[in-house]
């Protein structure tokens, strides 16, 4: 008999540090739409493009200031001896719960800037169509130490993943 693991919230966050690394992931978005803008102002000097350009800063920056703050406070993640949890998410939230007997492998990620914030994501990869469990934005030690201990937990329990 396959017991379900419980629903619940997961109990740890990540890195406060991610808060900066979805800033800094978000930062381009000001270059790609202000630039354009920006050259139009500059080159035909029209009365609307100061107002848009204005516009556009002022929603990039507002979202750089408020989302990355929301997505903190909602990334959650645990691990258990029964399944993996999180929740992510701002506009759309995801609650995965994926059972330990279906992991599948387990991978460490560290981008040029989650390297540079120390930060790192683990994937989780399961037998499930739905695809891989992400934990981004997590310390990059308490990364290391996540896969480590979900390999061993993985390890130990019966099964075949599938």
């Amino acid at each position: 008999m396959n017991v379900e693991p419980p629903l619940r919230p997961p109990a740890h966050r990540v890195s406060p540090r991610a808060v900066r690394w979805w800033q800094l992931r978000a930062l381009p978005w000001l270059v790609v739409l202000g630039a354009p803008q920006l050259v139009m102002l500059l080159t035909t000097g029209a009365p609307v493009w100061p107002w848009t350009l204005a516009a556009t800063v002022v929603g990039v920056l507002a979202y750089l200031l408020v989302v990355p703050r929301i997505l903190f406070r909602i990334h959650r993640w645990e691990i258990t001896d029964e399944a993996v949890y999180t929740l992510s998410g701002w506009l759309v939230r995801e609650w995965r719960i994926a059972p330990i007997s279906r992991v599948q492998t387990v991978d460490t990620q560290h981008g040029p800037l989650q390297q540079l914030l120390k930060l790192a994501t683990v994937t989780v990869t399961t037998a499930s169509s739905r695809g891989a469990v992400k934990i981004a934005g997590l310390d990059a030690g308490d990364a290391a130490e996540l896969a480590r201990t979900l390999t061993e937990t993985t390890q130990a329990t019966p099964g075949d993943a599938t």
